[in-house]
């Protein structure tokens, strides 16, 4: 499946009063590689909702396991790849380095969005273009 990856350097504020990342900020951390992995699969998030006429892909589920924590001014590297893809929802897997040891495992689930046809204030899933799943199903060229 096509990856991206990316660095990261721990900031001041993404630690805890132990001089540890604090978990919630890797949450954050994972959202925007996700939408990093489909900036490096062609499309920015404004993009992807001109073309597909989409809202987003909200998030249903997510989950990490600790293995190693980071403290501050440590560069970390965030590996994020779609591992599934079906009808209208996707997992994206994370996996978060410091050098070469795996320090966390993250996973979320997706759904693929848009506008509600009888209320346009809420949600409705949908298809994901076969584009898109084309696309994030291909190996990395680079």
């Amino acid at each position: 499946m096509f990856s991206n990856r990316r660095t990261v350097r721990v900031e001041w504020g993404d630690c805890d009063a132990a001089g540890i990342v604090f978990y919630p900020r890797y949450f954050q951390m994972f959202d925007a590689s996700t939408h990093y992995l489909f900036e490096a699969a062609g499309w920015k998030k404004s993009d992807l909702r001109k073309k597909f006429e989409m809202i987003g892909f909200p998030m249903v589920d997510t989950r990490a396991k600790f293995l190693h924590p980071s403290s501050f001014g440590e560069d970390i590297v965030i590996e994020t790849r779609a591992a599934a893809i079906r009808n209208s929802s996707f997992d994206i897997e994370h996996r978060v380095y410091k050098g070469e040891t795996l320090a966390i495992e993250g996973f979320e689930t997706r759904v693929w969005s848009g506008a509600h046809p009888e209320d346009p204030k809420r949600l409705k899933a949908r298809k994901i273009p076969d584009e898109v799943v084309r696309r994030l199903s291909e190996p990395r060229d680079d």
